[in-house]
């Protein structure tokens, strides 16, 4: 079963190695791994996919939540939530195929963001499902390229990851920046 787990973590180098280490050492897998600022720019959100049992989702977490630098953690499984992934397609395309990829983006409700003689890029974004019927869709006209950004997830309503309390660590140097939180 796949678990989405959300973590707020100070934007310092190391950090997102930490994670993935983590990850290393107990042996589990990441299906996908996003991570970008949030508003405070101190701050930065993982949205981290992983498939294993509600226990070992647990764990994870938890072991998560004592890493240095991570300042709260989440399972959103169970909760409800609004994910999305984003891809780029770049697909094959000729004067007779250029209008069904263009009908196919109508019904996907996915964009082309270029074009070329041979070939158009399209953008999507949406669930995981959506996307992977879509690309099954245009696999027969002759997908050349693609990239996906992997899941970003947010709780829906008033659940959110807050860094409440949130105290930044000591640097090396031993003086702690004031945070703007």
């Amino acid at each position: 079963m796949k678990h989405t787990l959300t973590a707020l973590v100070e934007n310092k180098p190391g950090v997102l190695n930490r994670v993935v280490s983590l990850f290393r050492r107990r042996g589990f897998n990441i299906d996908s791994l996003t991570v970008g600022r949030t508003h405070t720019p101190e701050i930065s959100r993982m949205t981290i996919v992983m498939e294993g049992t509600e226990l070992e989702a647990q764990k994870v977490e938890k072991n998560l939540f004592k890493l240095v630098n991570v300042i709260q953690v989440d399972q959103l499984n169970g909760k409800p939530t609004v994910s999305r992934d984003l891809a780029l397609i770049k697909v094959a395309v000729n004067s007779s195929t250029r209008s069904e990829v263009m009908q196919l983006c109508d019904i996907f409700r996915a964009r082309i963001v270029d074009v070329s003689r041979d070939s158009v890029i399209i953008e999507i974004t949406g669930d995981e499902r959506k996307i992977e019927s879509f690309t099954q869709m245009l696999e027969p006209l002759g997908i050349i390229e693609m990239v996906r950004t992997g899941v970003v997830a947010m709780g829906r309503g008033e659940h959110r990851l807050s860094p409440e309390g949130y105290q930044p660590a000591p640097t090396s140097n031993g003086k702690t920046y004031k945070s703007v939180l």
